[in-house]
């Protein structure tokens, strides 16, 4: 059965395998409620297995990807619980971002309009970024009291931007423009708000037609091998090398070289 969230919506292109997850609530910047989060979470799992999903394209409606936690809806309900509620909620956000990252399935974040709080780590956390001229971002967490360190930002964010950055950033939870952004390597493209969409899906569709499983086993590399050694990243990129050499597309590649045409994958 296909995938049918409530909060969001989804939408499969069969013809490519790009999946389209478009945060909806426009008339409050995509504002995050208990409810996205967890069915976020749920989707991300679902889309690591997903049959005919190979790439992911994550977008917003609207003037704005992801304003973060909606004012009433989560930050105002929080005050009433207790410690322990207020553990399961933040383990639930870390969550999403841990299911954003097993996903084997490249993640691509169109990001159309403000970025900020959690909607900044949602960017983070795809693997990569295509951005509209004004899609300003701010890690807003400690302009509200709490730590700039949130849902993993504070592991992701120096890897993307370098210590420094990740620290200004994180330190003072100012925005900053979207060709900042792209001058400290967060995002990978700044185009026209009308060019976002074409341009992030036609980059998601030239993946799709890519070796799925040299993608996917390559962006599990990327995420393992952050916390390793480099005697042990040597070790693992020689067994999964190794035992790509086996698979099928290898071979595609190879004939396909060999005949002088386009090679099909599986």
């Amino acid at each position: 059965m296909a995938l049918q969230p409530k909060s969001f919506l989804y939408h499969l292109d069969s013809a490519t395998g790009v999946a389209t997850l478009t945060l909806h609530r426009p008339e409050r910047l995509n504002a995050l409620t208990f409810e996205v989060y967890a069915e976020l979470r749920d989707t991300f799992v679902a889309l690591d297995t997903e049959p005919g999903v190979r790439v992911v394209v994550l977008t917003g409606a609207g003037k704005g990807f992801c304003s973060g936690g909606d004012v009433e809806d989560i930050i105002g309900q929080l005050f009433g619980k207790s410690a322990d509620e207020l553990l399961r909620f933040t383990r639930m956000t870390c969550d999403l971002i841990g299911a954003m990252r097993r996903c084997r399935r490249p993640i691509i974040a169109a990001l159309n309009g403000t970025v900020a709080g959690a909607g900044a780590v949602l960017a983070t956390a795809s693997d990569v970024r295509f951005a509209s001229e004004s899609a300003r971002i701010a890690f807003l967490f400690v302009k509200v009291g709490l730590s700039g360190a949130d849902m993993g930002v504070a592991w992701m964010l120096p890897r993307l931007v370098g210590q420094g950055n990740a620290s200004e950033l994180l330190f003072t939870g100012d925005f900053i423009t979207a060709q900042r952004a792209y001058e400290m390597g967060l995002y990978q493209r700044v185009v026209p708000v009308e060019q976002l969409l074409p341009e992030a899906k036609a980059f998601a569709e030239r993946l799709a037609k890519g070796p799925r499983d040299s993608i996917a086993v390559t962006k599990q590399a990327i995420e393992a091998e952050a916390s390793m050694t480099m005697t042990h990243a040597l070790e693992h990129e020689a067994r999964v090398q190794a035992e790509l050499m086996l698979h099928p597309d290898y071979r595609e590649a190879y004939e396909a070289f060999r005949a002088k045409r386009p090679a099909v994958f599986q």
